[in-house]
């Protein structure tokens, strides 16, 4: 999908071929957190990189996807367990997306004790990652551990001949603590950085949806985002429904005002990352902030499609017929209706809520979402 831009002094094929036969997140994770350190450093080509900075980077990188949304990284995956191992305390800025450059969740990390973790970072990860620029002298050492203890002196001796993406701050593997970017490449990255971080993401991409094949919406949940879109259309719906028909809260048995109604992702948002109509419902703040990212008992599964149902049902009589299949076209597309006439009868929906949500919530329930929730 990605063609990168060419030079004629560098080595774009090895840059191409950086996350070749990668069975880990670490290469992607590592690369871009270079990027990311790049950019915020004004593509620096003086400052040398701490591996420290690099891990911080990459744990922060990879807290979204592993903590927050809970995909699945790999069995043997390192970066998510290094991250169990953290006990982080995440606060509001964090969880709400506007800890925008990551800074607070860095800060967060950095806090923490990372000597094990680096000291695992160092075994393998910045020195493999450089093996496609210096294949000419790696290829003769035939042993993963000699390539990796040979690697720190070969980068800098030919730092200007093969022009590797960095080299290190000794020819020592054990005192090899920080990377030094090569000039050339620092420049190559600023001009492209759109691109070059566009193909690193797809890359990335690929590899969790290949990890989680089912889990919906994996583009959204790689990266922080920026904001949450908003639910305006859908609390209009509700609220046109609202003036029509008393409605109870399905958790809390409260009848709702439509002034002061919440609105709840049946499935969690954070496990579906996305706000459409046929998984929202309206409800009361104090039972929204209660239910959280849990994932609701079956007890309330009937109870959720009967309001569907209603609200379909009344807005179909109530309003527009473009504006009501406006309303419905996520609930053709997601519950794979025929059509949307079918959505008013009960029957049909519950059938199709039935093969369509209960499958998730087990995958949410393996992923580590709490199953269960029942309002108190």
């Amino acid at each position: 999908m990605y063609d990168l831009p060419i030079s004629d002094n560098l080595n774009i094929s090895a840059l191409a071929g950086l996350f070749d036969s990668t069975t880990n997140s670490y290469k992607y994770l590592y690369f871009l957190s270079l990027l990311d350190i790049l950019k915020r450093k004004g593509f620096d080509n003086l400052l040398p990189i701490s591996f420290r900075e690099i891990i911080v980077e990459i744990l922060a990188n990879a807290w979204y996807p592993h903590n927050y949304f809970k995909l699945y990284f790999g069995t043997q995956d390192q970066i998510a367990k290094a991250l169990d191992s953290l006990e982080l305390e995440i606060t509001e800025p964090i969880l709400k997306f506007t800890d925008t450059d990551k800074s607070l969740l860095r800060r967060t990390i950095d806090q923490n004790d990372l000597t094990k973790i680096i000291n695992d970072f160092k075994k393998n990860v910045p020195f493999r990652l450089i093996r496609p620029f210096l294949l000419e002298k790696l290829r003769e050492f035939n042993v993963n551990y000699e390539v990796v203890l040979r690697t720190p002196a070969i980068a800098n001796q030919y730092f200007d001949v093969y022009k590797p993406l960095y080299r290190f701050n000794s020819n020592s593997y054990k005192d090899s603590n920080s990377i030094i970017l090569h000039p050339e490449w620092i420049k190559y990255l600023e001009e492209n950085y759109t691109i070059v971080r566009g193909w690193a993401s797809w890359e990335w991409l690929n590899y969790m949806q290949q990890r989680n094949p089912s889990t919906p919406n994996v583009v959204n949940k790689l990266f922080m985002p920026q904001e949450r879109d908003s639910l305006t259309e859908q609390k209009k719906y509700w609220k046109t429904v609202l003036e029509y028909q008393d409605i109870e809260c399905i958790y809390s048995k409260v009848l709702l005002n439509k002034n002061e109604i919440s609105l709840d992702h049946y499935l969690p948002w954070s496990f579906v990352a996305h706000n459409q109509l046929w998984n929202v419902i309206p409800t009361t703040k104090s039972v929204n902030s209660s239910k959280s990212n849990n994932l609701p008992s079956e007890e309330y599964f009937h109870a959720f499609v009967k309001l569907q149902h209603r609200g379909l049902t009344v807005a179909y009589e109530n309003i527009s017929k473009n504006q009501w299949l406006k309303y419905t076209e996520s609930f053709v597309s997601e519950l794979k209706v025929s059509q949307a006439d079918d959505l008013l009868k009960l029957e049909v929906l519950s059938n199709a809520y039935k093969i369509t949500t209960l499958p998730l919530i087990s995958l949410a329930t393996i992923q580590g979402f709490s199953p269960n929730w029942v309002y108190a």
